[in-house]
């Protein structure tokens, strides 16, 4: 039986008179690819502020490795990699200053963050990158930095908030090998992402609308509820339920449409 490692019940966060977040519940288990899907202003980012201990909840509560979630912020956030899509990095500090910062952050000596930083650079395939300034990184090249900064304190959460936006599908794939075989050590992973085909890779995904989670299951699952095939089209599906959208083209119709097959009017 799969151990739950993150439980969350009935969470929930008020901006004034707005509800961003209203009263999820759900859990992750260890070593779990987890994948939240929405649209821009459901709810995502929120969520992962409230779990990183950024921002305090309105209501409900949860535990994270053990520790309570409003009790114990200092606890979760020691062992909580975060990397959000803007990369975090300073961009006139070296690749190596970089991770130093971070493990600074985190109360690490300088001998332990430079032997940790070793296999990291390594990963990210940035030897003889150590000593470059980060803005004169590729796009790719941020993005591994940020999440070797994300991983220098070891942690057993790693929590990714849109993370490959904006960078090129090459960089996208090795990404998310790291993930997988990072997930596959036993890091739990909680990420948002509005690639659809990232969000195969999970194990299981939930989907949030204006704040809400309206369903949670496997990728497996979520098409044998449906009876759709991929999940861009569940995702289009729900938003079409939650929104004034009549209809949204199939990517089948606009193939229909190009090859000259005008029979079905939109």
């Amino acid at each position: 039986m799969s151990e739950a490692v993150i439980t969350i019940k009935n969470l929930k966060k008020n901006f004034g008179n707005f509800t961003a977040v209203n009263g999820i519940s759900f859990h992750i288990n260890k070593g779990e690819i987890f994948g939240l899907l929405g649209p821009n202003g459901s709810g995502k980012s929120t969520t992962i502020r409230m779990l990183c201990g950024v921002i305090t909840p309105t209501e409900g509560g949860g535990e994270i490795f053990g520790f309570n979630l409003l009790k114990d912020t200092e606890q979760i956030k020691s062992r909580i990699g975060y990397m959000s899509q803007q990369f975090s990095l300073y961009g006139d500090l070296t690749v190596l200053e970089n991770m130093e910062f971070y493990g600074r952050i985190f109360g690490m000596k300088k001998k332990e963050i430079l032997l940790r930083s070793i296999p990291l650079i390594k990963m990210a395939a940035l030897e003889g990158k150590e000593q470059a300034l980060a803005r004169t990184l590729s796009g790719g090249q941020k993005q591994r930095l940020a999440l070797s900064c994300a991983l220098i304190h070891d942690p057993i959460l790693l929590v990714l908030d849109e993370p490959t936006a904006g960078v090129d599908p090459v960089s996208r794939r090795a990404f998310w090998e790291t993930i997988v075989h990072l997930s596959a050590q036993g890091v739990t992973v909680f990420v948002t992402t509005h690639y659809m085909d990232e969000a195969e890779i999970c194990d299981r995904i939930g989907f949030i609308y204006n704040g809400n989670i309206i369903s949670v299951d496997t990728p497996k699952g979520h098409y044998e509820k449906t009876g759709l095939s991929n999940l861009e089209d569940i995702f289009i599906a729900h938003e079409l339920q939650k929104s004034d959208h009549k209809k949204i083209m199939s990517y089948g119709d606009m193939k229909r449409k190009i090859r000259g097959d005008h029979r079905e009017e939109l």
